[in-house]
């Protein structure tokens, strides 16, 4: 069952052939962690690729004073370019990654995925593919970090979660922008006086009437 929902959620298999199919499965190993669990971290060499089932995970970087800043996150279907590159080219990690809930999934040797790579030009195109994507939504990070401001930021951050109502912290807001949560909770003072949301404990609320 685990291993037919992946091949529906990764395009590259529709073009493998059942050799290739074969060599994938053997060699994958199925794993499951728990929520909060950290895969990896920043500098951290990643021994092969895990392909996501279900369930989403983290990516992130951490600076030496402990502050955070989300990358992106990566869900059911999708692969991590961090895991990927550290894989491939046996560098240490760019960042960390911890689950955001509980993950299914296999992942797939360093040796095996190469090889796969020589052989499948589905799979090189669709590793390709996944570079450009990441890297295009990580610029996009540079230029909002950059050039909008932080009350628009956190304005984003909090509608892109698609509730009104939302329980979160000012802590994993601030780890998610980049900045430190005195600023968030400055920042979010200054909305709720404008109006544009209301602070709860644990919550925040957003679209008032």
């Amino acid at each position: 069952m685990l291993q037919k929902r992946l091949e529906k959620l990764y395009s590259f298999f529709d073009n493998f052939s059942d050799i290739e199919k074969e060599k994938f499965f053997t060699h994958a190993k199925k794993v499951s962690f728990s929520k909060d669990q950290v895969l990896f971290l920043q500098g951290d060499l990643c021994g092969g690729i895990l392909y996501v089932e279900s369930g989403s995970l983290k990516v992130y970087l951490q600076s030496d004073n402990g502050n955070e800043i989300t990358l992106y996150n990566v869900e059911a279907g999708e692969q991590c370019i961090v895991n990927t590159s550290s894989s491939i080219c046996e560098t240490p990690a760019l960042g960390s990654a911890v689950t955001l809930s509980e993950v299914r999934g296999y992942i797939l040797d360093t040796k095996s995925v190469k090889e796969l790579m020589s052989v499948s030009n589905s799979y090189q195109e669709y590793m390709f593919s996944l570079f450009a994507i990441k890297l295009t939504s990580l610029a996009t990070l540079v230029e909002d970090i950059k050039f909008k401001p932080l009350k628009e930021r956190i304005l984003s951050f909090l509608k892109s979660k698609n509730s009104d109502d939302i329980t979160i912290t000012h802590e994993k807001i601030a780890q998610n922008l980049g900045t430190s949560r005195v600023v968030v909770s400055r920042v979010l003072k200054e909305l709720e006086k404008e109006g544009k949301l209301k602070l709860y404990r644990g919550s925040i609320r957003i679209n008032l009437p």
